[in-house]
């Protein structure tokens, strides 16, 4: 999917800022990524506050606790529903501080001129992200698929003005990726009875009233899709920017199936995937890898199918709005240098997220987690959650394998279409066909 058409001002230079080593600025973050303040910016670094705005799977109020404890200065997070999200950083850009949303979002952002390009040189781990995110393929080279919005198209912009994205990599990135995974269908086995392959069984009659597809449209349909064109009905161009032909189409054969009553529901929170699959109201549907694992803590069987087709992956980033400043502003960087340091990789790859710089996160999980996490490995001990809860008994091994098997088999991404109003509106009549 082809791309769609932001100030840098700063007082004092990142380097300036590090050189400044006044107590009160806070301290020295575990990893040693962040430093100190100017000792005359140092008596008012406490009093600022950086309000980060996301969604509840990474706008977690214990990683702003910690950023706050390490750096001397206040992050508050605060939560909504991905619309409401979108609607905001557009028509109130200076209630945020730092966005933190899907890629996506980038393609209605960056036109706008709402959000701060980000100087990778003031930015300390880019030359250890993962390239999916920096070059747009993996460590052999291999090209990432372009199905959907891959993150690469909407990373860069050509300078601190720009509202256009670069084809190439350029000093300007627009996000700083943080959060992201590889999706796929969740399963229960012991009533299925029998190996789960394709994306098609989402829509195989066997599972008539026992499935569940997810109700966020952009998404769902996305899933859908993979499905429909797994069973050979329909060959897209671009799953991840469909014609009006191609979504009429889709949306039939979906309207069609829910009149048969293959689907039990249309989930839209992570409580009620677990729920309806908990109980064995659904045994296939659309899901989230922490919540297969949500159902595996109850002592549920419940597995994450690698599909041979390949998963629909999607990536978060945070990046600054345009209206920072001064003291606000080197906060920001700091904020940013700090969250891939190591302790926000660490807390969310034990709740099933991978971070854009794995050599940093590693340092704040055990020889155990990190194996079972990301290398895919059976796990040696009891795998716990940030908070201490079971996720997963040793001898467990992570469904699908190990970062790159899972990473390095992306079929599409999470999407913003160019037809997405009239996608919208025939999801919508599908859901309450």
């Amino acid at each position: 999917m082809s791309a769609k058409n932001k100030t840098l001002r700063r007082q004092l230079s990142r380097r300036e800022v590090l050189k400044g080593a006044a107590a009160t600025a806070g301290m020295l973050a575990a990893s040693g990524a962040i430093g100190g303040f100017p000792t005359i910016w140092a008596q008012n670094i406490k009093d600022v506050k950086l309000v980060q705005v996301g969604g509840s799977y990474s706008a977690i109020i214990d990683i702003a606790r910690q950023a706050s404890k390490d750096l001397g200065f206040q992050v508050e997070m605060q939560t909504g529903a991905h619309d409401a999200l979108l609607n905001r950083f557009v028509t109130q850009p200076n209630s945020v501080d730092i966005a933190d949303m899907e890629y996506f979002f980038l393609l209605h952002l960056v036109p706008r001129g709402v959000l701060h390009p980000i100087d990778l040189k003031k930015y300390k781990w880019w030359d250890k992200v993962v390239p999916i995110f920096t070059k747009g393929e993996y460590p052999d080279g291999r090209k990432v698929s372009t199905e959907g919005v891959l993150p690469f198209e909407v990373q860069y912009v050509d300078g601190p003005e720009s509202t256009k994205f670069s084809k190439r990599p350029t000093q300007w990135a627009n996000g700083i990726p943080t959060v992201y995974n590889a999706d796929t269908l969740g399963i229960r086995p012991d009533i299925v009875k029998r190996p789960i392959e394709h994306w098609r069984e989402l829509l195989n009659p066997e599972f008539k009233g026992k499935s569940a597809i997810l109700d966020v449209p952009s998404i769902g349909i996305m899933d859908a899709a993979m499905a429909i064109e797994s069973r050979g009905d329909i060959k897209y161009g671009d799953k991840g920017n469909m014609t009006k032909e191609e979504i009429d189409k889709t949306i039939k054969i979906l309207i069609d199936a829910k009149k048969s009553g293959q689907f039990r529901a249309f989930w839209t929170t992570f409580d009620e995937s677990v729920n309806l699959m908990a109980s064995g109201e659904v045994v296939i549907q659309s899901m989230w890898s922490p919540a297969v694992t949500a159902v595996r803590s109850r002592g549920i069987p419940c597995y994450y199918a690698p599909l041979k087709e390949g998963y629909r992956a999607w990536a978060s980033c945070i990046a600054p709005m345009r209206h920072l400043k001064g003291l606000k502003l080197d906060a920001a960087y700091e904020y940013l240098n700090w969250y891939q340091s190591g302790w926000q990789g660490g807390f969310i790859a034990k709740q099933g997220y991978y971070s854009s710089v794995p050599e940093t996160a590693k340092k704040f999980m055990t020889a155990d987690e990190w194996g079972y996490w990301y290398d895919g490995k059976p796990a040696k001990g009891d795998i716990k959650d940030p908070y201490g809860t079971l996720m997963e008994k040793a001898g467990q091994v992570r469904d699908g394998g190990s970062f790159w098997e899972r990473m390095g088999k992306v079929a599409c991404w999470n999407t913003l279409m160019d037809e997405n109003r009239y996608m919208v509106r025939k999801w919508n009549e599908f859901v309450s066909a």
